[in-house]
């Protein structure tokens, strides 16, 4: 049962964190650990001009205590990752899609299990990305600030204002779970959210693939097959240089100076510095690569896949599967976009008129409630 107590040992934890910044101390808070059957976790890193993101902090909370560990401090990680791993303890992370990423790339290791907030609450009726404070709010009634959230977090000292702040984004996790379980289960939707949240982790492990880099751009469909395949081979290798050079994508070239240079496929030293789209420092840092690029993109025989636009049929379709969709989830009392997005239904007509398997995101609990329907309107 929650209690009013309960809350105000979370809310002083909050107030008064432990910050972790050796080794000695990381050990002795990972023995405190071992006692706890559900642990709060959350990270702050920054990620502007990366390709990776740089982790600043990684929070820990029982509900009772709340530990900042500081990963420029304290050394060698294993003692979290051996957290991460340990079967016993259930970590609840909100939101987690981002975190997985840096935690997997920090620690070599997923939380498992793992309970992701957002996406329970979203089961039980809330907007698919209710915020951590909005959360929080709908659950306690309290509020909770969002001033930090733009810090560098990898700069040092960090200021006891930012220190509140990411102890507050994690010790009312654990509550929040003891609050959200029974109404999950009473619904029947607990086996739900193991489901997704399966399914995220699996998404996490998957890398970009550099020859598939290029579906990511809007508007291909509309696009030759010479342009295609000139942005597919640049779309690669921006792809390999950015993670290679931990630099954002965009800091190696903007996606309009690749569509500009796919477009245009300059032949010449001359024409390539006509690309508008494309920075002078990074011309300069790469243009015979890109000159060489498109060249040798153009002697290729085979037809690069792209995304065609729907035909005026499968606009039809689109349009009654939403209201389908809608509909469903207005009886279930929860965000259409839980169910499928207008971007997921686009995937699940073009895997229907190329005979391509289902789209994994329409199997599991979602194939009665909604994919067996859908599939009707596809016939």
């Amino acid at each position: 049962m929650l209690d009013n107590t309960s809350l105000k040992q979370a809310l002083s934890a909050g107030e008064h964190p432990i910050l972790l910044e050796s080794a000695a101390q990381l050990a002795n808070a990972a023995k405190q650990w071992e006692d706890s059957e559900v642990l709060g976790i959350d990270t702050e890193f920054v990620r502007e001009r990366t390709y990776r993101a740089d982790l600043g902090l990684i929070q820990v909370s029982d509900g009772q205590t709340a530990w900042l560990i500081d990963p420029l401090g304290v050394g060698s990680l294993e003692p979290l990752a051996q957290l991460m791993a340990n079967p016993a303890i259930t970590k609840i992370l909100h939101s987690s899609s981002e975190d997985l990423e840096v935690l997997m790339h920090a620690l070599g290791q997923l939380p498992e299990p793992l309970v992701d907030t957002q996406i329970a609450s979203a089961m039980l009726g809330q907007p698919l990305q209710l915020a951590y404070h909005h959360a929080v709010k709908w659950l306690f009634h309290i509020s909770v600030d969002k001033d930090q959230t733009r810090s560098n977090w990898c700069r040092r000292p960090l200021h006891s204002r930012q220190l509140h702040y990411a102890a507050m984004d994690v010790v009312l996790l654990p509550m929040m779970l003891q609050k959200i379980r029974p109404q999950l289960e009473e619904a029947g939707r607990w086996e739900w959210l193991v489901e997704d949240v399966e399914r995220m982790k699996r998404n996490s492990l998957t890398p970009v693939e550099p020859a598939q880099a290029y579906l990511r751009f809007p508007g291909i469909g509309r696009m030759d097959n010479k342009e295609l395949q000139a942005l597919q081979a640049l779309a690669a290798w921006r792809e390999k240089t950015a993670r290679k050079k931990n630099r954002a994508r965009g800091f190696v070239i903007s996606d309009a100076g690749l569509k500009q240079l796919a477009r245009l496929r300059p032949a010449s030293e001359e024409e390539i510095r006509k690309i508008e789209d494309i920075h002078p420092n990074e011309l300069r840092r790469y243009q015979a690569q890109l000159l060489r690029l498109i060249t040798d993109s153009q002697c290729a025989k085979s037809t690069v896949e792209k995304i065609e636009d729907l035909s005026n049929i499968q606009q039809k379709q689109l349009k009654t599967m939403r209201r389908s969709v809608s509909e469903s989830a207005q009886l279930l009392g929860i965000d259409p976009a839980l169910l499928a997005s207008r971007k997921e239904l686009e995937k699940l007509i073009r895997a229907a008129a190329t005979g391509q398997p289902l789209p994994e995101r329409f199997l599991g609990w979602r194939k009665k409630i909604i994919t067996d329907e859908l599939m009707l309107f596809l016939e």
